[in-house]
């Protein structure tokens, strides 16, 4: 018979629950959601369903230890990125040692394990403590779930099984989405005079954006992170060919790293927009800050990460302290007053259109899970 939480992996991602705020008309979270809470329901968890926006319910349950102890969160997402270009990616198909499926490493690998080492504790009992098993819609456009469960759940810390290759990342990059719009003067393509070109005006700024993020990743590197980075992400502009065009959008978006201000994107583009201006007085621009999420450190001496590396050495996988570049809802966890850690199984294929996890991985990370549930709630 297959293993449960293999089974369950399959089950999640044959469901789609691709994030609607990403891809209009999309699935969402509701099935998958059902399929969570039946599987906690069935460990012997106590569960709660709570509607974060229509049709989209955050999963909890909740497992009682038999003496008091620390409460630890397990918190995954429900959400997945579109599908487009995928032949069949709610078709998991299993292939020298790695499960194929959109989802499947990010992140429906990391939530099989943590509902797995749910319920095996359920299963042999939970000495001590409190274990609170969190599965949280739109962690991949706005993060609705996770910050409507830190309004109604506390934990004294938390592991976020996001996709790590099972080491434990203790901190994370941030983002900041800046939009910038530069101004010109439309005209008829054949009278210069007149016209004043906006793509062309919104070079200028492209070149300062370049060297700026040269000078970005000149600085010293954070330990674990690297350096702070930015891209141009999106641009348009202009109205037909023969005209010149009085307006050119760009949206941008800068890494941030811990101990940066949180409006550092915008005090950068500021700067750059007013050397502009100064240099040549018909130069208008404006940018606006649309969107942002702040990195994430882990205080040092926490205990978790040690005790995380401790139990995955005794299921046999040493497990390295690291830094992830990309941003998760353990960001919203920490500020809530949540000490977290990522770890999860490894894969690849993130946001690709071949993805998946190391079933391997998926088992390891399951019972280094449990054992570190013993260990912080307190075992008997």
């Amino acid at each position: 018979m297959p293993d449960p939480t293999l089974r369950l992996l399959r089950d999640l991602v044959a469901i789609d629950s691709v994030n609607p705020s990403l891809v209009p008309d999309a699935a969402g979270e509701a099935a998958v959601a059902a399929a969570v809470a039946r599987a906690l329901r069935a460990a012997g968890l106590d569960v709660d369903v709570t509607e974060v926006a229509p049709g989209r319910p955050n999963v909890v349950g909740v497992l009682e230890g038999r003496a008091p102890g620390r409460s630890l969160m397990f918190c995954g997402h429900l959400d997945t990125v579109g599908v487009a270009g995928m032949d069949a990616p709610f078709d998991p198909i299993e292939r020298e040692g790695r499960l194929y499926g959109r989802g499947a490493q990010d992140m429906k690998g990391g939530l099989a394990a943590m509902i797995g080492a749910a319920a095996r504790l359920a299963g042999q009992g939970l000495p001590a403590g409190r274990l609170i098993v969190a599965a949280v819609v739109d962690e991949e456009h706005a993060s609705l779930g996770a910050e409507a469960l830190v309004t109604r759940w506390r934990a004294d810390a938390a592991v976020v099984t996001e996709p790590t290759d099972l080491a434990i990342a203790v901190a994370h990059k941030g983002f900041a989405w800046m939009e910038i719009v530069v101004s010109g003067v439309a005209a008829h393509g054949s009278r210069p005079a007149e016209g004043q070109d906006a793509i062309l005006r919104m070079g200028r700024v492209l070149a300062r954006l370049e060297a700026l993020d040269r000078a970005l990743q000149r600085r010293p590197p954070h330990p674990r992170l690297g350096t702070a980075s930015l891209h141009a992400s999106l641009i348009e502009g202009g109205r037909e060919l023969s005209s010149y065009p009085d307006r050119c959008t760009l949206q941008m978006e800068r890494r941030t790293l811990p101990g940066e201000a949180a409006d550092v994107a915008a005090a950068e583009v500021g700067a750059i927009l007013h050397a502009l201006r100064e240099e040549d007085s018909s130069f208008e621009a404006v940018a606006r800050a649309t969107f942002g999420r702040p990195p994430y450190e882990l205080a040092a001496g926490h205990p978790l990460p040690d005790l995380l590396a401790a139990a995955a050495h005794r299921i046999g996988r040493p497990a390295a302290v690291t830094g992830a570049s990309f941003w998760t809802d353990a960001a919203v966890l920490g500020q809530a007053g949540i000490p977290s850690v990522l770890f999860g199984p490894g894969g690849a294929g993130l946001h690709s259109t071949t993805e998946y996890v190391n079933i391997e991985d998926v088992l390891m990370c399951r019972d280094a899970l449990a054992e570190l549930a013993l260990d912080f709630c307190g075992r008997a």
